[in-house]
Parts: structure tokens; C-alpha cells; sequence
């Protein structure tokens, strides 16, 4: 494969990418894809933690003579800005013109370009294609279609029992309710009316906040007709494994699911119990064979835009 470096010109400064390129003639199909929630850069990796995702999945597409995009979201690696200052609705700005750099690049078919996220990423291709902008389909890695607000308290139910025995017993002496607390800090976010603001000791991307807890993915589900492959853990911790039936249920396309046991919301495998505090030890190892291997097989048969059966087909394995 070729990496060929390129820049976005976004919305509100360019965005520094990677065109992956494979060793095949051209022009060929591409994937554009988005990392999930934070500051993440081109290959999903944080400073405190190396995801690795969309960087695995553009090695994996391209063996398969797929291209793909990816790029630094705003204020991370090569590109400027502060990426606390950018809502939810900025960072689908910022893919749907990652989306138009693309089709225009001669390597690529304009026509058989799927849009592929991780997380945050994967609800804002959701919302990319609800916009109507025609895609051949969208890969969907772990996914929430929970409105933002009962996601952020699902989670705080889901991570409590998990956390270390000694945190556990303080959160009881001093009878610390993590939800409560979480539903708390929610209404201190609604209040708020700048980009960023100080919650507690941590300064956050408040906009951000207000806009996701306010968003419905399942609007954005109503409006795709396009195919969706869904892939979520049965360990995942930060999405519930059941709103795959949800994103089956609620789109107006084929969709196809996948529940992947042990899986967790890394795309890693996890054994025992499901835990935060594994994700150290599970981000030394590669994202899930099983994983990729489905994402590129998807993408490898997806036609081109307005090939897929008007009629939806939906499976779940």
C-alpha cells in the first residue's frame, strides 16, 4: 500500500489526513473513516491511549484493494485549532468535508465510497448520511442508538460494579451515587453557554456535551437508506450491545449486525468480567481479527450507490 498525505480543507481550518492507497490499478473504492470521542488523531491513537483503530482498518482495506481517508481531528496532531471548542455537529462538518476531498481525488469511484466510524465516529457517519449525501453504505463499530443523555447514565451504571474495590468502598463511606452524580454534572453542562467550561476540577468541551446529550441517533437511523454493517461487543462498557437490534430495527436500509463475544468497546477481546481498567493490558494487542475481517469483506461486496435492494434484508449473528 501508499500512504499519500493530503489536507482537508474544513470548515473552519484544513485538517491534516492520510490517503491510503492499495497496490492495485485505479481508480478503486474507498472507506472514509472517523475516530471515536476526544483528541484523537488520524490513526485513533490519544496521547494516554493508542487505539489504533482507523490506522488497522486502512492496513486491512487496502490489502484488499480498498482505499481509505482518515485525518487529526481539530487541534490534534498536524491540525490546528483546539479540539475543546468543537461540538458534536463541527466534527460532522468536519467529515462531510473529508467526504467531498475525497470523491475528488482521481484514485477513487466516487460511487463506492462507504463511510466507516468507531464510536463517536460511527454516530457522526450516521448523521453525515442522514444529511442525504449518498454513500454505497456505512460500517458502524460500535455504535450507541441511545439519545446521548441516557447513554452517559447507562454507562455510569455499567462502569460502577467495575471499578477497583478500594474506589468501590469510598464511593460507598462517602455514599457517592455515580449516576446521580453523572445526572448532576449534566444539568451543570445544560447551563452552560460557552465552547468550554469548568466542571468540578476538569475543563470540558462543553458545547460538545450540550450537543450530544441532546442528540438522538435514532433520528439520524430514520433518514439512511444506504447499507449498514453494525459490529458491537457483547463486553462493550460504553455501548449497550442491544441497541444493535435498535439500528437494525430503526434504519430504512439493509443492515447487517454482528455481536461479537467478548468483544469490548476497544474492538479487542477481553476475557473474565468486563472492565475499564483491562483496557490498558487489551490496547498492547491488535484490533480483533474476527472485526476486521467482516468490515473488509463488507466493503469488498458493497455496490455502488443505489445498487442496494429497496427492500431491507436484515441479519444478526
Amino acid at each position: 500500500m501508499r500512504d499519500v498525505p493530503l489536507q482537508v480543507p474544513g470548515p473552519a481550518a484544513p485538517l491534516a489526513g492520510t490517503l491510503t492507497l492499495p497496490d492495485r490499478p485505479l481508480p478503486v473504492p474507498a472507506v472514509l473513516l472517523a475516530p471515536g470521542s476526544g483528541p484523537l488523531d488520524r490513526d485513533s491513537n490519544h496521547r494516554r491511549a493508542r487505539f489504533d483503530v482507523t490506522r488497522q482498518l486502512a492496513a486491512a482495506l487496502a490489502g484488499a484493494g480498498i482505499a481509505s481517508l482518515r485525518y487529526d481531528k481539530r487541534g490534534v496532531g498536524e491540525s490546528p485549532g483546539d479540539w475543546r471548542a468543537a461540538g458534536l455537529h463541527d466534527n460532522a462538518d468536519d467529515l462531510a468535508a473529508a467526504l467531498d476531498r475525497l470523491r475528488d481525488r482521481a484514485e477513487v469511484d466516487p460511487a463506492r465510497i462507504v463511510l466507516a466510524g468507531h464510536s463517536e465516529g460511527a454516530i457522526l457517519a450516521a448523521a453525515l448520511a442522514a444529511r442525504g449525501v449518498p454513500v454505497a453504505g456505512l460500517v458502524l463499530l460500535a455504535m450507541s442508538a441511545t439519545p446521548g443523555e441516557e447513554l452517559l447514565r447507562w454507562q455510569a451504571r455499567q462502569i460502577g460494579p467495575t471499578l477497583p474495590r478500594p474506589v468501590r468502598l469510598l464511593l460507598r463511606l462517602l455514599r457517592v451515587d455515580l449516576e446521580r452524580k453523572v445526572a448532576a454534572n449534566h444539568e451543570r453542562i445544560k447551563r452552560t453557554t460557552t465552547d468550554v467550561a469548568r466542571i468540578g476540577s476538569a475543563r470540558i468541551n462543553a458545547r460538545w456535551h450540550r450537543e450530544f446529550l441532546a442528540h438522538d441517533p435514532r433520528e439520524d437511523l430514520r433518514r439512511i437508506s444506504a447499507p449498514v454493517l453494525a459490529i458491537t461487543g457483547a463486553k462493550d462498557l460504553q455501548v449497550p450491545p442491544e441497541d444493535l437490534a435498535v439500528v437494525a430495527g430503526t434504519a430504512a436500509g439493509p443492515v447487517e449486525t454482528h455481536l461479537v463475544p467478548d468483544l469490548t468497546h476497544t474492538l479487542r477481546r477481553q476475557p473474565g468480567p468486563a472492565s475499564l481498567g483491562a483496557y490498558k493490558k487489551e490496547l498492547r494487542s491488535p484490533v480483533d481479527d474476527e472485526v476486521l475481517g467482516t468490515v473488509v469483506d463488507w466493503c469488498r461486496t458493497t455496490g455502488p450507490v443505489g445498487t442496494h435492494p429497496e427492500q431491507p434484508r436484515r441479519t444478526n449473528t
